[in-house]
């Protein structure tokens, strides 16, 4: 494990399912703002927030004269009465955890969805596998910007170049792109291609702390 020196996940879409709780938080609040019914498309096109420029989308989309941030803070009120129920991981995320927890590798929760989300999953799945945990109102930018997983690397005393950041969204991944790290990305609702220093798996199931280890372990091998 010595090449890989963190493990850094998204929270919505890779590791719990909440996509679909959060397309219907979205559809509730542009019904209460007068709007067209909300699309696919839509809960497509925003998948990864961030949250206030859905805010702003929704007021546009809308013609309504509420303002974004109103908007915004309404939508993270609808969610959490919907993550009140509780949320599930995703498909081989508990093991992947458990399995980096054996190795010693230390790992972060970095999202974009504000602290009261956060602690909602977390009180629903268990925040213990993680050593830091960041949420989307505790950076000055949040995801797209590199922000969220430089601060992450800091807080773990890792190199980006030396972390992998698992993610499903492209918002998020230029995020890890941006901050310099090796991304995985599991697509979930919006598809993903390869790219330099990206790489696609079907789920989680697919991975384990070895093969993180290695992808880094090359990855630094091919670097000039």
């Amino acid at each position: 494990m010595s090449h890989l020196e963190a493990v850094l996940f998204d929270m919505d879409g890779l590791l719990v399912d909440t996509e679909d709780a959060w397309g219907t938080a979205e559809a509730k609040v542009v019904a209460e703002l007068g709007g067209p019914p909300w699309t696919d498309e839509e809960v497509a096109r925003w998948v990864g927030g961030p949250i206030s420029r859905v805010g702003e989308y929704m007021v546009a989309r809308s013609g309504s004269t509420q303002r974004p941030e109103v908007v915004a803070d309404r939508l993270v009120e609808v969610m959490a009465d919907l993550l009140a129920h509780g949320a599930d991981h995703r498909p081989g995320a508990e093991a992947l955890l458990a399995d980096l927890r054996r190795h010693g590798v230390p790992t972060a929760l970095v999202s974009s969805s504000p602290r009261v989300l956060v602690a909602a999953v977390l009180a629903s799945v268990g925040g213990a596998a993680f050593d830091v945990t960041i949420a989307g109102d505790e950076v000055e930018r949040t995801k797209p910007y590199p922000d969220p997983y430089l601060q992450a690397c800091r807080l773990l005393d890792a190199e980006p170049a030396r972390s992998v950041v698992l993610e499903d969204s492209p918002v998020g991944i230029a995020a890890a792109e941006a901050a310099g790290c090796l991304v995985v990305a599991v697509p979930f609702v919006v598809p993903i291609e390869e790219a330099p220093r990206r790489h696609v798996v079907p789920s989680l199931e697919h991975l384990d702390a070895e093969r993180l280890a290695a992808l880094v372990a090359a990855d630094i091998g091919a670097a000039p």
